[in-house]
């Protein structure tokens, strides 16, 4: 009698533990398995500084750029005599006006970035289903395997084709 109520409480020990929890749909095992501080994750940031006036003051941007994060491409620029605002994407430039004209010559969708980010989300949601394993590895590539793209084969389709390319390191 004592056999099947331990199986019992077996069975519901094992659903509660499967509940309860988000599951990880990155798809990315990069954890340590050292106890000690990640070296690599800690970022010195950029001096405090008070501003000349605490009225104007810009709103907070969750999720945005904060004033002492580091940029250190922004900083090269500077440092080199080059205009850091340059490096702010505001638009497309005025000799990319053929290529747009070009690529959006069947209409344009403005919500593509949000589109795209469900499907993906809905996609890695149906690949983490059954990635647990013993021993930790990443999945990302192999959940994507078939939405790569051989480069070899395209080299080799269009060398079939006749048309001239590149030479290629060899594989």
């Amino acid at each position: 009698m004592t056999g099947p109520r331990i199986v019992i409480l077996l069975a519901i020990l094992g659903l509660a533990a499967c509940g309860g929890r988000e599951r990880d749909i990155t798809l990315h095992d990069l954890r340590s398995n050292s106890r000690s501080p990640e070296e690599f994750s800690i970022l010195p940031a950029k001096p405090l500084e008070a501003p000349e006036s605490y009225a104007a003051l810009p709103a907070p941007t969750p999720g945005g750029a904060n004033r002492t994060d580091q940029t250190p491409i922004a900083d090269a620029v500077a440092a080199l005599g080059g205009k850091p605002s340059r490096l702010q994407a505001e638009g497309y430039p005025a000799t990319d006006r053929a290529l747009v004209a070009r690529a959006s010559r069947y209409g344009l969708q403005g919500t593509i970035r949000q589109q795209l980010a469900a499907e993906d989300l809905e996609f890695r949601k149906r690949k983490s289903l059954f990635t647990w394993s013993v021993v930790p590895r990443d999945d990302y590539y192999r959940a994507y395997r078939r939405e790569t793209l051989d480069p070899y084969d395209a080299l080799n389709r269009y060398r079939r084709a006749g048309a001239r390319t590149p030479s290629a390191p060899p594989n």
